[in-house]
């Protein structure tokens, strides 16, 4: 187990990750642009909104991979299985705390419960599990992340 082999597979679980969650949006199983939900934070232009949330998407799930990596240090060893379970704990934390709670607090273009009625926010709030971006979208954010999760580990473990 290497933190290179973390960071190889937070690439490639990313790259897994994103495309999935936007194949999923092409194919109107969900609303959710995760890019665009991110890099909205700091830009109002759509186009560079994406480009912001790409590479801030990039850099957390290389961020997130390190600290599968410390869990797997931890424990000992690197499965497919624990992978697996670090893929839904991830996918329950950003669908709650992190993408609920967190980001409506500091994102300055997301409307949320609190908003004025005559705000125009760019974004609605993506509400628990981000249903308020359809009803398949906690499904597809979950699969997404535990093949993020297999992939990091399997990467992990493979780096020696």
């Amino acid at each position: 187990m290497s933190a290179w082999g973390g960071l190889v597979g937070g690439l490639i679980g990313t790259l897994v990750l994103t495309t999935a969650l936007s194949g999923a949006s092409e194919l109107s199983f969900t609303r959710m642009d995760l890019p665009f939900l991110l890099g909205t934070a700091f830009s109002a232009d759509r186009s560079r909104a994406r480009v912001i949330g790409y590479v801030m998407h990039l850099v957390f799930g290389l961020i997130f991979a390190l600290a599968y990596y410390a869990v797997f240090v931890l424990i000992g060893g690197a499965s497919w299985w624990l992978g697996l379970l670090l893929g839904l704990l991830h996918a329950l934390f950003a669908g709650t705390t992190l993408v609920n709670t967190l980001l409506p607090l500091v994102h300055p273009r997301m409307g949320t419960t609190f908003s004025a009625a005559d705000s125009a926010p760019l974004l609605e709030p993506p509400g628990f599990m981000m249903l308020n971006y359809g009803r398949a979208t906690p499904v597809v954010m979950v699969l997404a992340h535990l093949a993020y999760g297999v992939i990091v580990a399997e990467t992990i473990r493979l780096s020696g």
